[in-house]
């Protein structure tokens, strides 16, 4: 039980922050949200053609799926960089810097599928990727704009950005694969370049930094505080929890993502099945972000996060069950929910496993790992899909999430469940 001071404290902190540092934080919030679904519209487009581009430009179809890891490859080596150029030239400038790479990224992509050149779509791909790499990053500016009760909510603000264009991406996506007859795709990505430059827009015209309206800092001590050596932040089981469901919830949910379309045109459906299966899987990622800020709240964390492995455990079962077109629906759904609930989860998480003065080195580590593992997660989607298929690399995911859920059970165990539920 805490102490009366303790109890003082907490309230000071929660009735005299507040009211300016999260109308300013929330504000951001929106516009990031915005940002987010014109992200989520670019990236859908490539989530849902870009594995078949491949293909179709391949010299060897082993390749098929490296211009769509090359998304995550580029993301990984960019996140940990991107961490400390945000912290020395600030949030606005470094995302608007990451949606021009978005918007390179989809122009090299048009001329390569006019060209039918393979290795120059693979760049263009891993422009796109450097977008993906800061706008990671959205979703932490809002939690950094807010109080510690108030994360969870803001995080998942940003996220419903992506709801509508879980919709209209894939949509998008297969209106505009024909736009040019003689180039198959190419009108997709040049879809991809204008979302990016939308982007830019609203980011130089709208976004603030949080730091000129003074609501980037809870407290004067917090940001007094001395910085911890890498090693102990690492050793939290807050840190280690958080890790697990991000890195677990999102390279899980990208190896099925990333060889459905294929699987499913192997399994006889067609290619506007595959997108509208990636559509109603980004639905599944991104439409629980209206609520799931809410359920945090009532059932805690460790609930919510749970629950989002038992989803993919389904994922993964279903898929195993039938290769049908209503089980591709409804696993690409539980796959979405469920990195949905991890991944909100795991964002809050690690919001509250640093102080101010660690930000930048705890986000850039935590991005990167969850980058690797998902690139290894993508470049091995492709070949495993092709030696072995659909069914086996549902199975390959089961260790995985095994592992999160007790990484998930240490943490629950070593908090106090009281106090674990109020941070929520």
């Amino acid at each position: 039980m805490d102490s009366p001071k303790s109890q003082q404290d907490r309230h000071v902190s929660q009735s005299s922050l507040p009211e300016t540092y999260s109308r300013s934080g929330y504000r951001n919030a929106r516009i990031l949200a915005i940002c987010q679904g014109l992200y989520t519209c670019a990236i859908s487009i490539d989530l849902t053609l870009t594995a078949l581009t491949g293909y179709q430009l391949a010299p060897d179809k082993a390749l098929a799926t490296l211009p769509f890891a090359l998304i995550t490859v580029a993301g990984a080596v960019v996140t940990w960089f991107a961490a400390f150029l945000i912290q020395r030239l600030g949030r606005r400038l470094s995302f608007a810097l990451g949606a021009l790479a978005g918007a390179v990224g989809g122009a090299i992509s048009v001329w390569s599928v006019f060209n039918g050149n393979f290795w120059s779509f693979c760049i263009g791909t891993a422009g796109v990727g450097v977008f993906q790499a800061f706008a990671q990053y959205y979703r932490l500016a809002a939690a950094d704009a807010v109080d510690t009760e108030l994360k969870s909510r803001a995080i998942s603000m940003v996220l419903t950005g992506g709801v509508i264009a879980a919709v209209l991406g894939p949509a998008l996506a297969a209106w505009s694969k024909d736009l040019f007859p003689t180039a198959l795709f190419a009108g997709a990505y040049l879809m991809v370049a204008l979302m990016s430059l939308l982007s830019i827009v609203v980011l130089l015209g709208f976004y603030r930094d949080a730091e000129t309206v003074g609501a980037d800092a809870p407290s004067v001590q917090a940001v007094q505080a001395p910085p911890r050596p890498t090693s102990e932040i690492v050793r939290q089981p807050v840190f280690m929890a958080a890790l697990a469901n991000n890195v677990v919830g999102s390279m899980v949910m990208m190896f099925i993502m990333t060889a459905a379309p294929l699987a499913a045109v192997a399994c006889h459906h067609g290619i506007d099945d595959g997108a509208s299966i990636i559509q109603w899987h980004l639905v599944g990622m991104y439409g629980p972000s209206f609520f799931a800020g809410h359920l945090i709240k009532r059932f805690g964390l460790g609930p919510i996060v749970l629950t989002g492995v038992a989803l993919n455990l389904a994922c993964a079962l279903i898929a195993m069950a039938s290769t049908t077109l209503p089980a591709f629906y409804i696993a690409l759904l539980c796959l979405g929910i469920g990195w949905n609930f991890m991944f909100v989860g795991g964002t809050t998480l690690l919001a509250q496993s640093y102080q101010p003065s660690e930000r930048a080195r705890t986000q850039g580590l935590s991005e990167f790992l969850r980058y690797a593992a998902t690139a290894l997660a993508t470049l091995g989607a492709g070949p495993l899909l092709e030696h072995y298929g659909w069914s086996a690399l549902n199975v390959a995911i089961l260790p995985l999430l095994l592992i999160c859920a007790l990484v998930n059970m240490r943490w629950m165990a070593a908090a106090n469940p009281s106090k674990a539920a109020a941070s929520a």
